[in-house]
């Protein structure tokens, strides 16, 4: 008993020095496999890269309308809540004009389609992403693959890692989800959240793990791409190749893995 009850504040100290200083602290709760599987079971389809990226065509897209059922399949897979207030809103993926999807490139005569047209935006799995640097326990952390996934049961909701990501791609759970999801709606595949825990895109990692390819580039109709960054015979180095592209805040050095088609 005495044992358990040091442990337990030796880890609880741990976490308030990260907290109140903003000092990382060491990774005290994740075993030496987490980096490389992420919890999601592989069977003998799944599906393998060495580093994930997606491209979005947005000559695909001309209004909201086509990107409501993108949006939605990755709502209803991944048990997102619907909360009206927009200040406890859980997005993982969501429309954003092109002034705030790509401040530093707007300018005062900016093409009018561009303008006006809705972009769609989600986590950027960076390569070199600054949340898993934040996160002192590292609830946050990244595959082998590139993409940065979070352990709900690691999150001791310090925000730290929202802090960190230039995108907004990071929701935190003020509210308890399970009371904002229809049940005719619930996923029972997928784990569901609870109240003080920070969410985001994964990729649809546990989707690959059976050999599926993430929701959003199924309910696409071909807008979205998505392959092995490093394969260079691969379907999306083929349409990187051939098409110029860009990708958001990159000169933050973050190494975005979201790639768009103007």
């Amino acid at each position: 008993m005495e044992n358990s009850k040091r442990i337990f504040l030796k880890i609880a100290g741990v976490s308030a020095l990260g907290l109140g200083t903003g000092i990382l602290t060491p990774n005290v709760f994740a075993s030496s496999g987490q980096k490389k599987e992420a919890g999601f079971k592989k069977d003998s389809n799944a599906l393998t890269a060495k580093r994930w990226g997606m491209v979005i065509d947005t000559r695909k897209i001309e209004s909201s309308d086509d990107l409501e059922p993108i949006i939605n399949a990755c709502n209803k897979i991944h048990n997102i809540p619907e909360i009206k207030n927009h200040k406890h809103e859980i997005k993982w993926i969501w429309e954003e004009e092109f002034k705030h999807a790509f401040p530093s490139k707007g300018n005062k005569y900016l093409n009018e389609r561009i303008k006006d047209l809705p972009f769609l935006v989600l986590c950027n799995q960076c390569e070199n992403a600054p949340c898993v640097k934040a996160c002192p326990t590292k609830a946050t952390f990244q595959r082998d693959d590139g993409i940065v996934l979070m352990d709900f049961h690691r999150c001791i909701g310090c925000r730290f890692c929202m802090a960190a990501c230039p995108y907004g791609s990071r929701s935190f759970n003020f509210k308890d989800p399970k009371e904002h999801i229809k049940p005719e709606t619930y996923n029972p595949e997928f784990p569901r959240r609870t109240k003080g825990v920070v969410e985001k895109c994964n990729f649809c990692a546990e989707r690959l793990a059976v050999g599926k390819k993430p929701a959003c580039v199924e309910a696409s109709d071909g807008a979205i791409i998505f392959g092995d960054l490093e394969d260079s015979e691969s379907e999306i180095r083929e349409v990187l190749n051939s098409n110029y592209t860009i990708r958001r805040k990159q000169a933050l050095g973050t190494g975005p893995s979201i790639f768009y088609i103007i």
